[in-house]
């Protein structure tokens, strides 16, 4: 079995890509909660919230959104509406080390 995401191969009993961390095979079925993320946004997270709730490269989606505000097809204002309706990201992920125990410092 091969991850989709990166291409390591996995074994069959594998829930998890090692490499990149996706979850694969009959484990995909992870509820997805469409919601802002704190980190990796530009403006207000909206383009990368819908990125990750669909599976797409966020680079596309923010393409769109551009096109569709300048083509005047109404982005600006379903921008705007997913800034207000899409709620933020609860907990951020964690990106710093655990403090180190007591009395290790040397």
């Amino acid at each position: 079995m091969y991850c989709n995401a990166c291409g390591t191969r996995l074994p069959e009993d594998a829930n998890v890509c090692h490499q990149c961390g996706r979850p694969v095979g009959a484990s995909r079925r992870v509820r997805r909660v469409l919601e802002r993320p704190r980190q990796g946004r530009k403006i207000a997270g909206v383009c990368l919230g819908i990125a990750q709730y669909l599976d797409l490269d966020v680079t596309l989606v923010r393409i769109l959104a551009v096109l569709t505000i300048f083509l005047g097809a109404g982005g600006l204002i379903a921008y705007v509406v997913g800034w207000i309706l899409i709620p933020e990201e609860q907990f951020p992920p964690v990106t710093a080390a655990p403090p180190a125990p007591p009395g290790t410092n040397g």
